[in-house]
């Protein structure tokens, strides 16, 4: 969430800002709203004030036997109006919110302007494409004689989009996350594994509600409110809603492993087919909270555990600084790591590591303290260490030889129990 302050300092400057996010963003109301709730505020106070004056002129005449019926009709006039205004007030305050709520979080200073994907920035780029000397299949031809998922029986249990693992498909997936678990944990990450469901207000903390809403896994059930979360950065943001971390306890660096739950939109192509585009999904996650003067190291550091991960698989990737239009709705920053998925004939994103300042803070109250000073908020980010669906398809198609076979990176053999590549049977 928006600090309110730089709404009031210079609200044309912060329209246009999040403008470069998205150009239909319009605050006028915003501001209308609050120069209201700020009105009836003072207003209240000023009856208040004038109620109190009359309290203690009913009292002297009392304590003089005089008659002071004129002035309590007076004052429950202004008791009958301060809860009317305090009623508006709410109801203001209500809408208000709403609206700040959905509103994303500024691009930092000096983010490339643009709505355009393709205006983003590649900053590195890591080995060349693969060369194929025979016709390369995608994944999903390849699993037709490796049989590594199943995505008609997976479509029998949930419908299209719920993929099933099997047999070596499932142990490599399993491999893929152990593998990657190591790589974090040996890089200063500490592993928790959360519940998959979350709370609304763990929703609207991370920036999922009210904006996402349909978008996100509900769970129906008259006993409880609950969301499946759509990736695992909800639940570790969740960890330490409303607390206040001491300053030497920063940066703390999480990283966990969960499936996630997402209502993926638009049309599924040729080129959207088996793990491309699905509902359901493994992926590690990297989540960090910091001071403010520490989070672009964090973010620096979270790179490098995401990029040493690709690096050990050798695959070719690009790491993508994003456009403005292109950011998350919570990031003030990021870089999407594409890996090369030649069935495909294009880049996908395994990772996207995002800085998002104070934003996610705000609105789920996390703050430190600096010795006995005033509690400040945290900055959090978060970035994918990886996400396996895509991670997959680039390891299968980047691997593949004429035969059909697929040859397993060396880091993952001690993961596969001896197995060092895929046959078809």
């Amino acid at each position: 969430m928006l600090d309110v302050k730089l709404l009031r300092k210079d609200p044309k400057a912060v329209e246009e800002r999040l403008k470069t996010k998205d150009p239909t963003i319009d605050i006028s109301d915003l501001v209308r709203l609050d120069e209201e709730i700020r009105q009836i505020k003072t207003e209240v106070e000023e009856l208040k004030a004038k109620k109190n004056q009359l309290s203690k002129e009913i009292g002297e005449k009392k304590r003089k036997g005089e008659n002071a019926d004129a002035l309590f009709k007076e004052a429950e006039g202004m008791h009958e109006k301060i809860s009317t205004l305090d009623q508006s007030q709410k109801e203001l305050e209500k809408d208000f919110e709403y609206k700040l709520a959905s509103l994303p979080n500024l691009p930092m200073e000096g983010s490339k302007v643009s709505l355009d994907p393709k205006d983003n920035v590649c900053v590195k780029t890591f080995k060349q494409k693969p060369e194929f000397a025979f016709p390369f299949k995608n994944h999903v031809e390849l699993n037709e004689k490796l049989h590594l998922f199943d995505f008609k029986r997976g479509a029998k249990l949930a419908g299209s989009g719920w993929p099933m693992y099997t047999n070596l498909g499932a142990q490599l997936e399993w491999a893929l996350l152990n593998y990657m678990i190591d790589i974090h944990r040996k890089n200063g990450f500490t592993q928790i594994i959360p519940p998959l469901l979350a709370k609304p207000e763990i929703l609207y903390g991370s920036g999922q509600l009210p904006k996402f809403e349909k978008q996100v896994f509900k769970l129906h059930d008259e006993d409880h409110e609950l969301y499946l979360i759509p990736t695992s950065e909800v639940a570790i943001n969740g960890m330490h809603y409303d607390e206040i971390f001491d300053e030497k306890d920063l940066p703390r660096k999480y990283v966990s492993y969960t499936p996630c739950f997402r209502r993926e939109a638009g049309a599924a192509g040729s080129q959207e087919r088996g793990l491309i585009r699905v509902h359901q999904f493994n992926k590690v996650e990297m989540f960090a909270f910091t001071t403010p003067d520490t989070s672009e190291l964090v973010f620096e550091e979270m790179m490098k555990s995401a990029e040493e991960i690709l690096q050990g698989l050798n695959l070719h990737y690009r790491n993508m600084l994003l456009v403005t239009g292109d950011m998350s709705f919570q990031a003030t920053k990021t870089i999407d790591i594409e890996a090369w998925l030649p069935g495909q004939n294009r880049y996908y994103e395994v990772s996207s590591v995002s800085n998002c300042t104070d934003f996610q803070a705000r609105r789920s109250q996390i703050r430190y303290r600096k010795k006995e000073e005033k509690p400040e908020f945290v900055h959090t980010l978060n970035g994918s260490g990886l996400a396996t669906s895509r991670l997959m398809v680039a390891l299968l198609e980047n691997n593949q030889r004429e035969d059909g076979s697929v040859a397993i990176p060396e880091v993952l053999h001690k993961y596969m129990h001896g197995t060092k590549e895929l046959r078809p049977s």
